[in-house]
């Protein structure tokens, strides 16, 4: 018995001799487990569980729980990493979430036990309340995910969504972008049927979007400069008509820096698919130095046709933007400009003439308005297809000159297309009118040559071939008539080689190019040379460009610009440039430059600069800051000779002309199209949202593009920032209703987007009624459930509506009856093959109209062995 007796002191229960000791671990076991219970339990009353929504620009959204404790959110780390496919494995109890971080060199463990997280062999420790475990998921504290990984989430309590933005180029975002873009691809082939197709329509007046900015430049002891800008786009007649205003009180108002223009397009229109009034584009071989006010005609459509081949597109922006490459108003790539600012891209070369732009965007989201439209050598058409361009109009010169031109290309084959046309400027001295024709040629799988002649003036070809290695080579030559009066040009000949291909390492991922060009000028001949490194060096974005021109072969002058991109602890970004010329072996200026990210929106930003050259020193503070209907932006610099305060701010008001709505933001909204998706109970049947008809929250959407944001207060959901001309996808789940009785009969919807216009769609949820029952087997007075027998459901003064099969225990049930009367029954071909009749034959039934939908239960039928007729003896 004395292995049993035990006594207290002080609170604690000791034990004495063997047997006792196994009790105590057991009864401390048992306090340990209530005490853990206890702390739970008040560690939940401290936080709320919630859904969010994470999103990423153009890559789309994922709903997932959270915790909010006051202002603070908690993000669960598997899901995530899992929606950026980052590779992570959580332990069975959701301790801990352990993988590799964009590469296996780089793996990451986030402990609750240790209260840690290791990462990149850096252990960050974390403050008690930073972790919260239930059940099925470990939840992180969303500034963590910035600060260790560098995922920037913002959260919006409005909304509640969470923005994510990064400075790392992420392969998984890209492999999402890319999966996107396939996707796209494969809607546009007509690869994917929706259950609902809405075209375009074409309203005759509307007024959808405006754009607005102010910018203001005070110098010390000068005049102040103020400029401002304001973009209107809207419909008319059934296309989208923008007009682009600019004001500056230095300047008077001059109607050639403003814009307006006229566009119409329609892809079932065979003959003439777009028309554009207004201030047009051209792509002229005459030096116009202003706009041309005309029309201008084509039958090349604006959907994104099937691409065969690649052409390297480079050029330059501000370090570390975000670079979206559109072909004719479709999403195809995006790139991240290194530290210089350099950007390359594999345009796809497509069948047809094609409009190829660029939108830029800074590295907090915010975006650049500058679109850029490119001239791409090559033009491919498929055989025997004839596409056409006419312009016409008048240039906004001092002589008003008349201006016109018409391209035609022709399909040959799928490996040569050939083109013709003539161009027209009025006031040119010698010939107005200029004759050219062009080629495009695919030699081989990776072998393509372009080119061009223009009568009398010039000639120009480009010959690109892609090794398997992606060793790229570009050979372009130009010769200009040295008589000709018509392009303004200070040479005859240029010849130029480009040699370019990427190169990754363990540590190292980066782009070589080698640029050649020989100019013939008059009275000179000289020779230059480029050789730019761009890539990532041990997570450093790095750009190297050496320049090298020998306008004296024994005294060339060469100088580099090496710029980083370093990113710092605490969202700090350091960004330093050295130029250093190589023939005087000296610098000859260098740059430092450190960005912090403030607050959810904001960063401020220091920057120094020298300039050895004219011994100047520049020093510039600045702060931005977005709202969430305008961006702000204010810096001062000052320099040897004085300072400069600049001012900025800009936004944009989207009218959404059913709902009413005005919508105001900080992003460029002209040109641009969105979604108004209603989602309600169609209690009548009508497929039309009446006044008295409940609104339904919990609908989930799949698109191929654009922003999703739901607002809960009105069960809407708005989807912003869709390319217009653009057919996009719509899916939807049901999975979020509270009532699985509420259906959706077509989830599947196709739309093409109107310019400058927010288009509503109502989404009819059916409320359906759901039958169940039994199939029994009698036999010799025994009864049991019979599995795999076809029931068939009837609607009176109708025909079938479903057939369903039975369990293995004999249940069947069927949801998705509208309502109605109906009868079911067991299907007679059925019957007849196992020799079986039922009882009863037939079982009415009704489904009754009701918000939470109606079942009929309980429906029984009995099946027999037929009773083989008996056959009497004479």
């Amino acid at each position: 018995m004395t292995d049993e007796i035990a006594y207290r002191n002080s609170g604690f229960v000791q034990f004495r001799y063997g047997m006792g000791m196994e009790y105590a671990f057991i009864v401390l076991t048992l306090i340990l487990m209530l005490c853990s219970t206890r702390a739970s339990a008040q560690e939940e009353t401290d936080y709320e569980e919630i859904s969010v929504f994470l999103f990423i620009r153009q890559i789309g959204s994922a709903e997932m729980p959270a915790f909010i404790n006051g202002e603070v959110l908690y993000l669960p780390v598997a899901n995530v990493f899992s929606f950026l496919k980052i590779q992570n494995t959580p332990t069975p109890g959701y301790d801990s979430v352990s993988g590799f971080f964009i590469n296996p060199q780089a793996p990451f463990l986030v402990d609750r036990v240790s209260n840690k997280i290791f990462y990149e062999k850096k252990v960050y420790e974390l403050k008690q309340g930073d972790l919260i475990r239930t059940e099925n998921n470990l939840y992180l504290k969303s500034n963590y995910f910035g600060e260790i990984f560098g995922l920037d989430c913002n959260f919006s309590f409005s909304s509640m969504s969470v923005t994510l933005t990064t400075k790392l180029e992420l392969p998984v975002i890209r492999e999402m972008r890319q999966a996107m873009m396939r996707s796209n691809l494969s809607r546009l082939k007509g690869d994917i049927k929706p259950d609902t197709v809405i075209k375009r329509n074409y309203p005759f007046f509307h007024v959808g979007a405006a754009d607005w900015s102010l910018s203001t430049s005070e110098v010390f002891n000068a005049k102040s400069d103020i400029r401002l800008n304001l973009a209107v786009g809207g419909i008319l007649a059934g296309g989208e008509a923008s007009v682009n205003l600019n004001y500056s009180n230095n300047q008077a108002f001059d109607e050639r820096q403003q814009n307006y223009l006229w566009h119409f397009a329609n892809n079932d229109f065979r003959l003439i698919r777009q028309i554009m009034v207004g201030k047009i584009p051209t792509q002229s071989a005459f030096s116009l130095t202003a706009p041309v006010i005309g029309i201008n005609i084509t039958n090349t459509p604006t959907t994104f046709q099937r691409s065969f081949c690649t052409y390297t597109l480079s050029d330059y922006t501000e370090p570390g933007w975000i670079v979206e490459l559109y072909v004719n108003y479709v999403l195809v790539d995006y790139v991240k400009a290194d530290a210089s600012g350099y950007f390359s891209f594999e345009v796809p070369l497509v069948y047809g003439n094609s409009l190829v732009k660029i939108r830029f965007y800074g590295p907090w989201g915010e975006e650049h308005t500058r679109e850029q439209s490119i001239r791409i050598p090559f033009n491919f058409l498929p055989p025997r297809r004839l596409e056409y361009t006419i312009n016409a109009g008048v240039v906004e010169n001092d002589q008003n000159s008349i201006y016109s031109k018409l391209n035609l290309h022709y399909g040959v084959s799928r490996r040569l297309t050939l083109g013709a046309g003539v161009e027209y400027l009025s006031t040119t001295a010698t010939s107005p009118a200029m004759p050219f024709a062009n080629f495009s040629m695919r030699l081989a799988t990776s072998l393509l040559l372009s080119g061009e002649y223009t009568f009398g003036v010039r000639f120009r070809g480009v010959l690109t071939y892609r090794l398997p290695a992606d060793l790229l080579i570009e050979l372009y030559y130009t010769n200009i008539d040295k008589n000709q009066k018509v392009i303004s040009s200070n040479y005859f000949e240029e010849r130029k080689a480009v040699i370019s291909m990427p190169v990754r390492t363990s540590f190292f991922s980066s782009l070589l190019r080698l640029t050649l060009n020989q100019i013939v000028a008059p009275g000179s001949n000289y020779f230059s040379s480029e050789l730019l490194v761009s890539g990532a060096v041990l997570g450093v974005s790095t750009n190297l460009t050496t320049y090298a021109l020998f306008l004296d072969p024994t005294k060339p002058y060469i100088f580099s610009n090496l710029s980083l991109g370093i990113k710092l602890p605490a969202k700090i970004i350091f960004t330093p440039q050295a130029q250093f010329i190589f023939s005087e072996t000296k610098f000859l200026s260098y740059k430092l430059e450190i960005e912090k990210k403030i607050f959810r929106n904001g960063s401020i930003n220091l920057l120094y600069e020298k300039n050895f050259v004219n011994n100047i020193n520049t020093f510039q503070i600045g702060i931005r800051y977005d709202f969430s209907a305008l961006q702000t932006n204010a810096s001062m610099r000052y320099s040897n000779d004085g300072s400069t305060f600049l001012q900025f701010v800009r936004g944009s008001m989207i009218y959404e002309g059913k709902g009413g709505h005005l919508q105001f933001s900080r992003n460029s909204a002209v040109g641009k199209g969105g979604l108004v998706i209603l989602p309600f109970l169609d209690l009548n049947g009508n497929d039309i949202y009446d006044k008295d008809e409940q609104k339904v929250i919990g609908l989930d959407l799949r698109i191929s593009g654009g922003r999703i944001e739901k607002n809960y207060h009105d069960s809407t959901i708005r989807v912003s920032e869709m390319e217009p001309f653009t057919t996009y996808y719509i899916e939807m789940d049901r999975s979020g209703f509270e009532n699985v009785s509420w259906q959706i009969p077509k989830p599947v919807i196709s739309i093409t987007i109107n310019p400058n216009q927010y288009k509503q769609i109502e989404i009819p949820i059916k409320i359906m009624g759901e039958v169940s029952g039994f199939v029994y087997l009698e036999n010799d007075s025994a009864r049991r459930g019979l599995g795999r027998i076809i029931v068939t459901v009837y609607r009176e003064n109708s025909g079938l509506i479903t057939k369903t099969m039975t369990e293995e225990d004999g249940y069947f049930n069927y949801l998705g009856l509208n309502p109605g009367a109906y009868y079911a029954k067991i299907d007679s071909v059925q019957l007849r093959k196992i020799r079986m009749e039922s009882a009863p034959v037939i079982i009415p039934f009704e489904i009754k109209q009701s918000k939470e939908g109606d079942r009929a239960e309980g429906l029984e039928f009995i099946l027999r062995p037929l009773q083989e007729p008996v056959i009497k003896e004479n």
